[in-house]
């Protein structure tokens, strides 16, 4: 896991108070955190891809939800996690919709120090583990579209064995190998090549 000076929490809550005990506590457990009292505000500085937010839902302007759920539908911070934190929508009902809007997870004043920070670890854990997963489909993607297979009937000339491509031209075996696959060639003379090519080499006879 990422260091945790390395991660950066953005807090969105109108309340001042309850802001700055959420912000000291983060600071206290080594996050870096930025702040934001309004929805607009929320929206703002989500463009700059912080790790997660710690999303109120009674703000001023827009409601914590519908931040959520605008956030959750932009390409470009789609991927940061959400985790809303409420003092005053804390039925089951805010819950249920928090959580179908597109947060990742929910939790109501009060909340205990330990309970906040294990989970936000837990959700930038499950970030940074869908991130090392998309790298690593990224990566195999590459390398399989790097990849050249030969497939398919290939018109071969009976005697000299040349292959004639898709242009008509009349190419050598290996040439045209190479240039459709990722293979190589190290050229040799065989056994029976090399009696028929020189048949007064002084070969040992097989026993």
């Amino acid at each position: 896991m990422a260091q945790l000076s390395k991660i950066t929490i953005l807090n969105v809550d109108d309340n001042e108070a309850s802001r700055y005990a959420i912000t000291r506590m983060l600071q206290q457990a080594g996050f870096t955190v930025m702040e934001a009292a309004t929805g607009e505000e929320a929206l703002n500085l989500a463009i700059k891809n912080p790790d997660l937010i710690i999303l109120d839902i009674n703000l001023p302007d827009i409601s914590g939800f519908e931040v959520c759920q605008r956030i959750k539908t932009n390409p470009h911070t789609a991927s940061i996690p959400i985790l809303h934190l409420s003092a005053t929508y804390d039925d089951t009902e805010s819950k249920v919709k928090g959580l179908e809007g597109g947060a990742d997870a929910y939790l109501t004043y009060p909340v205990e120090s330990q309970v906040l920070i294990a989970t936000i670890n837990a959700l930038v854990r499950l970030k940074q583990a869908e991130r090392e997963r998309e790298k690593v489909t990224r990566e195999l993607q590459e390398a399989l579209s790097k990849v050249k297979v030969l497939s398919g009937m290939l018109p071969i000339c009976a005697s000299c064995k040349k292959i004639r491509d898709d242009k008509g031209y009349w190419t050598q075996i290996e040439s045209y190998i190479r240039d459709h696959s990722e293979a190589e060639f190290s050229h040799g003379i065989c056994p029976e090549c090399m009696k028929k090519v020189y048949p007064d080499f002084p070969f040992e006879e097989e026993g």
